[in-house]
């Protein structure tokens, strides 16, 4: 599997794939052992251009080539967080009544989505950090849950595109950064 890094305010991600196609983004901590052979620093340039613009606020969709692996069930899942509009956040359990999903047993129907929500292999470009609990509050986030509030906030206020200036952009991303370490 072909990897590269990406700086990100987070620190660095990995970015993995095949065939110019990302399969996983992975946070600082979360990579698995990767063969260093397969390392290629110009893999996924697309990729870490529109991520470096979503940090920027200037983008609020990928457009890229995605090859995630997964039951039916996970890809249909992360298909609909894909759908979740930037700066919009939905439920654990609206998203189970929007895609049909019943309880079974004494899973909640809820539970059952946010199981596929918790094994999405590319969080940011499969916005996964916009699915709340019932009551609104943050929950499982493989980043961190300082990174999922990170994520919202950049989201909704706004705060790195519209009240900074690049230069003091940089620098609030590099406070947020030392905050997340």
């Amino acid at each position: 599997m072909t990897w590269t890094t990406y700086e990100s305010p987070f620190g660095p991600l990995t970015l993995a794939g095949r065939a110019g196609a990302l399969r996983n983004v992975y946070f600082p901590g979360r990579t698995p052992s990767l063969v260093e052979a397969d390392r290629d620093p110009v893999a996924f340039t697309d990729a870490a251009a529109q991520l470096e613009q979503y940090f920027a606020g200037e983008r609020h969709t990928f457009d890229i080539t995605l090859d995630l692996v997964g039951t039916a069930f996970q890809l249909r899942v992360w298909r609909a967080l894909r759908r979740i509009a930037y700066g919009e956040t939905t439920t654990y359990g609206t998203l189970a009544m929007q895609l049909g999903i019943v309880a079974v047993k004494d899973t909640p129907a809820a539970r059952i989505v946010a199981s596929a929500i918790a094994r999405t292999p590319a969080p940011i470009v499969v916005p996964c950090h916009r699915v709340l609990a019932a009551d609104g509050s943050l929950t499982g986030y493989l980043g961190g849950l300082h990174r999922k509030q990170a994520l919202l906030e950049l989201e909704t206020d706004g705060v790195a595109s519209t009240l900074l200036k690049h230069g003091q952009q940089r620098r609030f991303w590099q406070q947020r950064q030392l905050a997340m370490l």
